[in-house]
């Protein structure tokens, strides 16, 4: 399915000749998150994944994660662990988060490193040491706490201020959400979406935002319609054709 509009293309084609031109180079990467089981969202996932050549960082609630997800999950996905529960602990009103101060710092560390262990005791060595909070929202004090659970990385939404976002843990966000949460839940707008990137790409050449953060697509694929997945692809292959090159977490990448 294509928009009924069409987005304007040419201001970032513009820029990524002006990439080419500096020899410029922009990792990318892919995150999609809330997966429990094999869905058929999920294979369309896969098969988009294979076909980019792009691995998907899958985003996995590890309480709620399902053995059949494990059996089934080939190697166009790198799991990583999505807090424990996705549960909302944050007092009405409030963003939502789970891993908030709303909650005693035992308790939520507590739930940090179940979440790894019941990832890892599923898919093994498969599993990146990721932690990506429910919501991209995290308390400072779990975030400083986090390596010592055995995590090498935390991922949220934006551009990162630092390469680490504590001792011996990296930060690796993403940047660019597909999804339009507050109007209907389909995608957002394509010329805004087109827009954004541009002025991130620029913002990376100008020196105000970190050029070495790997670039993060962000993906629910649970609720993805047909325009969502169009734009997915659309946007993942002009990327790769330009100045994207594939990029997936692992040990290697970790903070010393």
């Amino acid at each position: 399915m294509t928009p009924q509009i069409e987005p304007d293309w040419s201001r970032l084609e513009e820029e990524f000749e002006v990439w080419k031109q500096e020899g410029r180079v922009l990792p990318l990467w892919w995150r999609d998150d809330d997966a429990i089981a094999p869905t058929t969202e999920l294979e369309t996932l896969s098969l988009l994944s294979e076909k980019m050549g792009l691995p998907v960082h899958l985003a996995i609630i590890p309480k709620f994660a399902q053995q059949t997800l494990a059996d089934t999950l080939d190697d166009t996905f790198i799991p990583v662990v999505h807090g424990w529960s996705h549960e909302n602990h944050a007092p009405s009103g409030e963003k939502k988060m789970e891993f908030g101060e709303h909650r005693a710092l035992e308790t939520l560390l507590n739930d940090a490193n179940t979440g790894l262990e019941r990832l890892q005791n599923l898919f093994g060595g498969k599993v990146q040491p990721m932690f990506v909070p429910p919501w991209n929202r995290i308390s400072p004090a779990i975030t400083q706490n986090l390596a010592s659970l055995g995590y090498h990385a935390i991922s949220t939404f934006t551009p990162r201020k630092h390469a680490l976002a504590a001792r011996n843990l990296s930060q690796v966000n993403t940047h660019l959400d597909l999804i339009d949460w507050r109007g209907g839940r389909s995608l957002v707008a394509p010329q805004i979406l087109v827009d954004q990137l541009t002025c991130d790409l620029q913002d990376r050449r100008f020196g105000k935002t970190d050029a070495t953060e790997p670039y993060g697509i962000l993906t629910h694929h649970l609720v993805h319609d047909p325009s969502i997945w169009w734009f997915t692809e659309t946007l993942v292959e002009r990327l790769l054709a330009g100045p994207g090159h594939p990029w997936h977490f692992t040990h290697a990448h970790a903070a010393p």
